[in-house]
């Protein structure tokens, strides 16, 4: 996939990484840790410049952040107690556990949203929690954007400070996204834990 989008980029340049940058967002399997270092690395042998790739890969960032909040508007929070109703006992949830967390969301959803912006996964995934509490549009695009520029700019400026070596972002960023995953595989687990025990308490 690396060989792939670094010729994409090489390619179509800012739009390629506009285009990129949506896609990550939409698809978080394509990694912003390797198409932002590598557009910073572009502006050191080519026409390509550091503001240029940062606000290329911002609007597309922001598009990509805007579908995934349309999608939530659609699953919206009385979609998904209806979901719950249904499939609550398998899913160990219950009505009252989705309105507590979209409670907890309306109530400090924008600051989420804004350092979300700037974790590994969850950074394109925070939009669909927002759509689905309907946060409002004009302060989801700003902490978004707020949020989506500082992930870009570290990330780009590092990868022209670096220039040929800008492959050691990708090195540093997947140490940082490997303590993420772990965080959240223990805070899944722990939430299952206390599940699971809150169930058999109830017994």
């Amino acid at each position: 996939m690396q060989t792939w989008i670094t010729d994409f980029m090489e390619h179509f340049g800012y739009l390629g990484i506009f285009i990129l940058m949506c896609l990550e967002n939409v698809f978080p399997p394509i990694p912003s840790e390797l198409i932002l270092p590598f557009g910073g690395f572009m502006t050191t042998n080519s026409d390509l410049n550091v503001l240029g790739v940062i606000f290329a890969a911002t609007g597309g960032s922001l598009l990509g952040a805007v579908i995934l909040y349309g999608a939530g508007l659609l699953l919206d929070v009385e979609r998904l107690l209806k979901i719950v109703d249904r499939w609550g006992k398998v899913l160990q949830l219950k009505q009252q556990d989705i309105l507590k967390a979209d409670e907890w969301f309306d109530k400090h959803g924008y600051w989420t949203v804004l350092f979300c912006r700037m974790i590994p996964l969850i950074r394109s995934l925070i939009s669909i929690p927002a759509g689905m509490s309907n946060m409002k549009f004009i302060l989801f695009l700003f902490f978004t954007t707020v949020g989506t520029l500082i992930w870009n700019s570290l990330l780009v400026g590092a990868g022209a400070m670096l220039g040929k070596s800008w492959d050691r972002v990708i090195y540093y960023m997947g140490i940082y996204s490997n303590i993420v995953y772990v965080l959240i595989g223990l805070l899944v687990l722990f939430t299952a834990v206390y599940f699971i025990n809150k169930k058999r308490r109830k017994k």
